[in-house]
């Protein structure tokens, strides 16, 4: 009887002992987050901006952001389409990258120059979304 109450103890102990540990890696390990758009719905993108706002107060210094965007999206990064310029430059600035895939620039004649200052770009979009995926990044879907 006294032996299984030991065992019941010791049990409870490291149950506790290995939720504790649990918890502390989720607050103190970095998360990487590889998001995608691809739509010109204005919606989806205040949506988008919600998310990287929200996931920024959650883990304000343990977080990497990349949004790549791509086909009908790129209205979202572009100067003189976007209304959330100003919002992008400021998210920049605290571990966000955001990137837009070549071919679709090259498919809708846009040119770097019309992206927003700090807009990266990649070959391709799609591809860059699956290398993230492939080096453990957590993906999520605009909209």
């Amino acid at each position: 009887m006294f032996s299984s109450i030991k065992r019941m103890a010791i049990v409870f102990l490291l149950t506790i002992i290995s939720n504790y540990i649990n918890a502390q890696t989720q607050f103190s390990k970095t998360h990487q987050v590889v998001m995608q758009l691809n739509v010109a719905d204005t919606a989806i993108w205040n949506g988008l901006m919600s998310n990287i706002k929200n996931l920024q107060k959650v883990w304000p210094e343990k977080l990497n952001i990349e949004v790549v965007v791509h086909g009908k999206a790129l209205g979202f990064i572009m100067k003189n389409k976007t209304h959330l310029e100003t919002e992008i430059k400021q998210l920049l600035n605290n571990n966000l990258h955001i990137k837009a895939c070549e071919n679709s620039m090259k498919k809708h004649g846009v040119i770097k120059a019309e992206l927003i200052d700090g807009i990266e770009t990649v070959p391709s979009g799609v591809a860059e979304i699956i290398l993230k995926q492939e080096d453990g990044w957590s993906y999520l879907k605009a909209g």
